[in-house]
């Protein structure tokens, strides 16, 4: 960490007169990533998660390099048709965490605060608009977010656009399912094909977008099974890793790749040796930086992330026939749009299925939608005896990081677990 954060301060160093060198540092630094992730990554640590990780930072890597084949998206974006034009998905959470990673948020989040971004708004989003503003990350081809769960998506996504001149398209999507309000989101999908047809001139292969469906529900079945799988088997991984499942989960569903990474991890978990640890279901975000954290999860034998409930957030298999009725019906019904119980129902079926030993809720600083929540999803916790835990912090911002808190609350947690599990 220290290397990192030597580094880290060259970059911030430079970032204010220079913008391009810190880019372009920014970029080697990726560069170094990738290659320890092929050739020097911690052996025991499974080789599905192996790839993964060196999958993403090159997914990262190819994004800043080449801005004019980029497209910046929310995670619940439809990435189906944003594969299909051969462009590389970016999103606020991703490019965040990864400059949170260089140990470099904090010059991102003063920036952006400076320009008078409010103090409260989520750290992730704030990170992304002071490293676009300030000239260090190159603004992408185009823009596409759905007004699904945050509220600062779409302001976030409007100052950008307008700030930097790039197309956008905001998806309108209704909080409950209906056939009217699934032809209304698959309209807007073909107004936003036609948006990218234009901007990367290029037509949308349908036949292409319906593999990239077929693709994506085999991907979805394989997890399940490994979800259930990982209830008795023991499978390690770190907090980071963790994350990057949101490359696999969300921003790159339907690739050949992520395939072959689903189907990597269930044959490497149903030839894994029994586990008989403290195995975790999470909900909401990872503070993968956070110190008492890493030292229970990271590697571990005795501790384990069994999954956590983003992975899961829409769950019924697309029609590749129809695949933009598939793709509307997928936004509308995705468990973050509408309602906080639906996530909660979510949660609790998902923890009736594979058996962890205990609940764990992130409340990340600046999102209205897990704090607000977390009581009705602990309400769902006691209803089934499940242990539950609320941890609050910060998943970018090191500086509202509460590590004594966090160990107290954490440990404390983990001693419950243990009294019922005896």
């Amino acid at each position: 960490m220290g290397a990192i954060q030597t580094y880290g301060n060259i970059i911030k160093k430079y970032a204010p007169e220079h913008p391009a060198a810190a880019r372009r540092m920014i970029q080697t630094g990726l560069v170094l990533e990738r290659f320890r992730c092929r050739r020097l990554a911690d052996r025991k640590l499974p080789e599905a998660y192996r790839y993964l990780n060196a999958y993403a930072v090159n997914e990262v890597l190819q994004a800043l390099r080449h801005p004019e084949t980029s497209v910046w998206a929310n995670i619940f974006a439809p990435v189906e048709i944003l594969q299909c034009f051969g462009v590389h998905t970016l999103s606020i959470e991703c490019l965040s965490s990864f400059l949170s990673g260089f140990t470099i948020e904090n010059y991102f989040l003063d920036y952006a605060e400076n320009e008078g971004m409010a103090p409260t708004l989520c750290s992730y989003h704030k990170n992304f608009i002071g490293a676009v503003d300030s000239g260090v990350i190159p603004p992408a081809a185009f823009a596409v977010t759905t007004s699904t769960i945050c509220d600062g998506n779409i302001n976030t996504f409007r100052h950008l656009s307008e700030k930097h001149g790039i197309p956008s398209y905001l998806l309108d999507i209704p909080e409950q399912y209906s056939p009217e309000a699934e032809a209304y989101v698959a309209e807007q999908l073909r107004e936003l094909i036609g948006c990218l047809e234009e901007t990367f001139g290029r037509k949308l292969d349908m036949q292409e977008l319906s593999r990239t469906l077929e693709r994506e529900n085999e991907s979805k079945a394989c997890y399940e099974r490994t979800l259930e799988q990982l209830a008795v088997k023991a499978y390690p991984s770190t907090l980071t890793l963790q994350v990057y499942m949101l490359f696999a989960n969300h921003l790159n569903i339907g690739t050949p790749e992520i395939l072959r990474f689903y189907r990597k991890m269930e044959a490497e978990v149903k030839a894994a040796p029994e586990f008989d640890g403290v195995n975790i279901f999470w909900v909401h975000l990872l503070p993968y930086y956070q110190e008492t954290l890493k030292s229970y999860f990271n590697g571990s034998d005795r501790y384990q992330i069994q999954g956590i409930e983003m992975s899961l957030d829409y769950r019924e298999p697309l029609d590749p026939a129809h695949p933009l009725e598939a793709l509307a019906r997928k936004m509308i019904c995705n468990v973050y749009n509408g309602p906080y119980e639906r996530k909660a129902e979510l949660v609790k079926e998902i923890v009736q299925k594979i058996h962890p030993d205990g609940v764990i809720q992130f409340c990340h600083w600046g999102c209205k939608q897990s704090s607000g929540g977390a009581m009705i999803l602990k309400e769902k916790m006691q209803e089934i005896h499940m242990p539950f835990l609320i941890l609050d912090g910060d998943s970018i911002d090191r500086r509202n990081s509460h590590d004594g808190q966090i160990k107290t609350r954490f440990e404390a947690f983990l001693e419950v677990i243990r009294q019922q599990k005896s």
